[in-house]
């Protein structure tokens, strides 16, 4: 099935699937364009890519920019997207390495800090990469990032979460949720299939590569079979990011709660399994990253500093506790 297009609210569009029997992607997105004829030949274009990739061997003729274009065609994101795509525009991706990616950053971004860099430039281009990388197009990239200040985001609790189910609407407040009861990033959630009957969840948007599995809590399960599902929208009703954050804004100024992004509803699920004390090993598996990043990025530290009144609890000053230090500083047994 080739990509069609269609008019929609002024300008002209596409959807469909294309490709071979076994690896057929669905693409839809906007040809950014009124006029037929030059939306009929970005179409062409953009199934022009993927056959001669396909025929002559996808990693030999993949530029950045046909990667770009599919990786946008499949729903996703385009923030920040377009001064990395005008810069890697021509490149092959087979050819971008960890310092292309630099040099793109520095020249891009030379004058912001370092986690501006990564989240300007560098995510962005691994997004896409990567992004082809699971269908097949290229190899996966593994990026080191620019060294910077790291700021501790804050995180969501059940309560938050609650109040902001109060003030969403039934399927923006099951997204909220469903982050902060499985430890789903924000796009994994948005792609996810449910199975509800097995109370698991797949998660396929994995930022290094591979499918997961979750599993689903009786409250989550109970949000879940509530919510209607709709024919031609996902589960949550958003395709991206970008859709819903203007819903998410409103409920909670609605609410009157602490302003949240969802990915806080990730750093929550991790930040409250380890207040439960569920080893370190554990919630790394489960949230799908590496301990040393959960430590450095998601381990949120309970700031009060009475916590040091634990040192004399009464267990610790038990008469036998102390007679036995006596003894050890004597050396008698």
């Amino acid at each position: 099935m080739a990509l069609k297009i269609y008019r929609r609210d002024g300008s002209w569009h596409y959807r469909g699937t294309i490709g071979p029997a076994g690896r057929r992607q669905r693409l839809r997105g906007s040809c950014k364009t009124a006029n037929k004829d030059t939306a009929a030949r970005f179409v062409a274009e953009l199934e022009k890519g993927y056959w001669d990739g396909h025929f002559d061997g996808p990693g030999a003729i993949l530029t950045f920019d046909r990667a770009a274009a599919l990786y946008l065609g499949a729903g996703k994101s385009d923030r920040f997207l377009a001064p990395v795509r005008n810069y890697l525009k021509n490149m092959l991706v087979k050819d971008i390495t960890q310092d292309t990616i630099n040099a793109m950053a520095m020249k891009l971004y030379g004058h912001c800090s370092g986690a501006s860099r990564n989240r300007l430039a560098v995510i962005p281009a691994q997004a896409v990469i990567n992004y082809c990388a699971k269908s097949k197009l290229c190899d996966h990239i593994r990026l080191s990032r620019f060294k910077g200040e790291t700021k501790e985001k804050p995180h969501a609790t059940l309560e938050w979460v609650q109040a902001f189910r109060g003030e969403a609407s039934p399927h923006l407040g099951a997204y909220a949720i469903f982050m902060f009861l499985t430890g789903a990033r924000p796009s994994e959630a948005l792609e996810c299939d449910i199975d509800l009957s097995g109370g698991t969840a797949l998660l396929k948007e994995s930022k290094i590569g591979h499918e997961r599995r979750a599993h689903l809590p009786t409250m989550l399960v109970a949000a879940l079979a509530n919510i209607k599902r709709v024919e031609d929208r996902p589960l949550f009703w958003y395709r991206n990011i970008e859709d819903l954050r203007l819903a998410w804004d409103g409920a909670i100024e609605r609410a009157k709660i602490q302003r949240l992004t969802p990915h806080c509803c990730r750093h929550g699920f991790i930040t409250m399994l380890l207040r439960r004390s569920i080893d370190v090993k554990t919630v790394s598996w489960l949230a799908d990253i590496t301990p040393e990043v959960l430590l450095k990025t998601y381990a949120h530290a309970i700031k009060d500093r009475k916590l040091t009144d634990v040192l004399t609890d009464a267990e610790l000053t038990r008469p036998d506790i102390e007679d036995a230090g006596n003894l050890l500083k004597t050396g008698t047994t």
